[in-house]
């Protein structure tokens, strides 16, 4: 019975140490931005793809809400902070529904079955990562008012670059499958 209990212990220590290694590993994925045009990308989205793959969807829901509670009670984890502001003021401004589309993504990126066909892995990876953009968009509509073109600000700078890192993650998959068996 003790065995048991202790065994428990040590799982649940172990889910939340990489619960806290995955949300500094997107805090920091956060911050680096690289020049793409015509906007520079951070690698965000990719962190929260791998993060499903690797975590599995409870894990990687774990992960990105300790994420965002990170950032709501003003650690300088999201991108543009701390020079657009911190905490609640920041994660409700324009990026808030983008925020809260990594919650979707990487649900639905921890779901999915992954094979060794890559155009499968693409197409559900393109899947998970459109409710960032979904919910983004409609967040910013909301926001700033549907009469612009929510698209043309919300999503088309960023689609190369997401395509980019779509690629990256769909052929670093059978690797960040690995790190799944360890979990």
């Amino acid at each position: 019975m003790e065995l048991v209990k202790s065994l428990k212990q040590s799982k649940l220590v172990k889910y939340i140490f990489l619960a806290l290694m995955g949300s500094i590993i997107l805090a920091i994925s956060s911050k680096i931005k690289i020049p793409f045009y015509p906007v520079p990308m951070t690698m965000q989205t990719l962190i929260v793809l791998m993060i499903g793959i690797a975590f599995g969807w409870k894990l990687g829901l774990a992960t990105v809400s300790l994420y965002l509670f990170e950032g709501i009670i003003g650690l300088p984890v999201f991108s543009g902070t701390p020079e657009k502001g911190i905490g609640l003021i920041y994660f409700t401004g324009p990026t808030m529904g983008y925020l809260l589309g990594f919650l979707v993504a990487v649900y639905i990126s921890g779901k999915f079955k992954y094979d060794n066909n890559l155009i499968r892995t693409f197409f559900k990876l393109i899947f998970a990562t459109s409710f960032i953009y979904l919910l983004g968009m409609i967040w910013l509509g909301n926001l700033i008012g549907w009469d612009k073109s929510i698209f043309q600000l919300g999503a088309q700078p960023f689609l190369l670059a997401e395509l980019f890192k779509i690629l990256i993650a769909t052929f670093a998959t059978n690797q960040i499958k690995k790190i799944k068996k360890l979990v």
